[in-house]
């Protein structure tokens, strides 16, 4: 253990003395848990973190003012699209996919450094449950995403294959997940193939560059950010890891997304026919990352651009209203490419940022009310913002790849993150994708979400059944089918059932009025498992013909009790 001395010199350094300024007064246990927290602290990284913290902080806050000159939308050669592309393309991307799963060549990395703070809760988010029937957590349906894509993959293949899990934890999220998997049996997938590791804590610091202590014992630490992914890739020797698995793409994502579709097949298969080395999903128009379209101009998410020709993430706080406001010539937002942190990387790819680019990523700032202790050693909880915290972005990479490009997506198919406890007042029924609430962000999954018993083959989607007025152009004679219902068999009556001697899918509704209540969820609830369907697929040989009572939980059980 590093002695006093040795750590104030280092401190002394760096301009930060002041942290061991109670230390004389802390007992033996606290004063050595203070300083082996310091010890690790380089001096030189320490001073130029506090310096570069408080002066990215007096920077006049808003857009560069050349910022709309600079910025352009990503141009279709960049794009996919799960959403307009013909169901053959859609196919050879899904058969590549599972493929390269079959092969042992694909890998998931959760992002899993927050907590459940704004969800009133102070364990990790991905232990939060949803709001479904089963009571599953967010980290469970994740599981059984996994162990369903495995099982996809394996049978098309006729091979045993494996997905391995890794998950980016911090300090406050390691002890309690690692516990929680550990409870739950890791939710029946081998532990070998669950990596955690830890991303880096970088002290919180006040606006004139002084690291904060929280307690006279504790300095102010935070996270540094999803994207000290890359970092903690390069101090676990996780890459290395992959390569020994033979691993050579990583779907990487956020927790807190209740749809995310882990090791996705049609994305990863898009990519890899791509010769993409970095991709993202969007909301309805991006590159090879996921992205979805922006439901409004001010909603707050990043927007997939170009920037000086150079494909970036765009926060909405840099963007101007007038130009988040622009429109396309189809009357459409010109910026709507809205990042999900949902991403496509080679393996290669990232072993070229931590070699190379890691140290060329420019933090952000965050302000922040952090709890500190005064001169005289009193905890102070302030009510406004003291701190800065600075972090790192995940998508700070995509200007470094050589061939980017985002991939398109149905917000109501694939994004409705869980951010907060409550939610906003009329949002009746609620929507996935809206208000970030455990209510609304459940919804599609309790709501059962898989409109391609409506629609046809293209919107095959998560695992579920609702009813929307989407129409395919494919199925001319779908109809009007109602708004926002939860199960297609569900009237205004009751259950009714599915299907029937030469019944169609779409046709499957009975009469009764096909409007929502007024107030509250619909008259039907039913969530289907990963475990049974990926994506919509089989649900069909499950349910026609069949009458349930809601709420259902169609669930691997209920569906081998009623197998032959």
């Amino acid at each position: 253990m590093a002695s006093e001395r040795a750590v104030r010199a280092r401190l002394q350094r760096a301009g930060q003395e002041h942290l061991l300024r109670f230390c004389a007064e802390l007992e033996p246990g606290p004063r050595a848990a203070l300083l082996a927290e310091l010890a690790p602290l380089e001096p030189e990284a320490l001073r130029e973190h506090c310096l570069r913290a408080a002066a990215a902080c007096a920077r006049p806050p808003g857009p560069p003012p050349d910022l709309a000159a600079r910025l352009r939308p990503l141009p279709p050669e960049r794009l996919g699209s799960a959403v307009r592309s013909d169901p053959e393309t859609r196919r050879l991307w899904e058969e590549e996919g599972l493929r390269q799963i079959a092969l042992n060549k694909v890998a998931v990395l959760l992002l899993a450094g927050g907590q459940g703070t704004r969800l009133g809760v102070a364990y990790p988010k991905g232990m939060y449950q949803v709001g479904l029937p089963s009571g599953k957590t967010l980290y469970q349906l994740q599981a059984e995403r996994i162990r369903r894509v495995e099982q996809l993959a394996g049978r098309r293949h006729r091979t045993r294959c494996t997905v391995p899990w890794y998950i980016m934890t911090s300090e406050f999220t390691l002890g309690p997940t690692a516990e929680f998997f550990k409870e739950r049996g890791f939710f029946h997938l081998d532990p070998g193939n669950v990596v955690m590791f830890e991303q880096r804590m970088l002290p919180a610091v006040t606006f004139d560059g002084r690291a904060i202590l929280e307690r006279k014992d504790k300095v102010a630490m935070a996270p540094d950010g999803n994207g000290g992914l890359y970092c903690a890739l390069a101090d676990h020797g996780i890459l290395e890891d992959m390569e020994r698995r033979g691993v050579e793409f990583v779907h990487v994502y956020c927790v807190d997304n209740i749809l995310v579709r882990l090791a996705d097949p049609v994305f990863i298969g898009f990519c890899v026919l791509q010769g993409a080395d970095c991709g993202a999903k969007l909301p309805a128009h991006l590159s090879w990352l996921q992205v979805v379209e922006k439901a409004c101009p001010e909603e707050p998410v990043g927007v997939v651009c170009l920037v000086d020709g150079t494909p970036q993430v765009v926060e909405y706080s840099e963007i101007s209203p007038e130009t988040a406001s622009l429109r396309a010539p189809g009357g459409g937002l010109l910026y709507s490419a809205g990042n999900i942190c949902n991403h496509f990387f080679t393996r290669s790819f990232l072993q070229a940022v931590t070699r190379e680019f890691e140290p060329l990523l420019q933090p952000h700032v965050a302000v922040k009310k952090v709890p500190y202790v005064d001169e005289e050693g009193n905890l102070v909880k302030p009510l406004a913002p003291n701190g800065i915290k600075m972090e790192k972005f995940v998508f700070d990479v995509f200007p470094f790849a050589e061939n980017f490009v985002a991939f398109e997506v149905l917000r109501e198919e694939e994004f409705s993150p869980l951010k907060k406890l409550t939610r906003p007042t009329g949002t009746t029924p609620p929507r996935p994708g809206g208000p970030c609430s455990p209510s609304t962000s459940a919804g599609p999954c309790r709501r059962g979400p898989a409109s391609w018993t409506l629609t046809g083959p293209r919107s095959r989607s998560w695992p579920g059944l609702w009813v929307s007025r989407r129409r395919d152009d494919r199925e001319k004679d779908c109809g009007e089918l109602g708004v926002w219902w939860p199960a297609c068999w569900a009237t205004r009556t009751g259950p009714a059932p599915i299907g029937g001697p030469g019944v169609r899918p779409e046709q499957m509704l009975t009469s009764g009025s096909l409007s929502p209540p007024s107030g509250g969820e619909p008259p039907a609830v039913c969530e289907i498992s990963p475990l049974v369907s990926y994506s919509g697929e089989g649900l069909e040989v499950h349910l026609r013909g069949r009458e349930f009572q809601s709420p259902l939980i169609l669930d691997e059980h209920r569906v081998g009790a009623s197998q032959p």
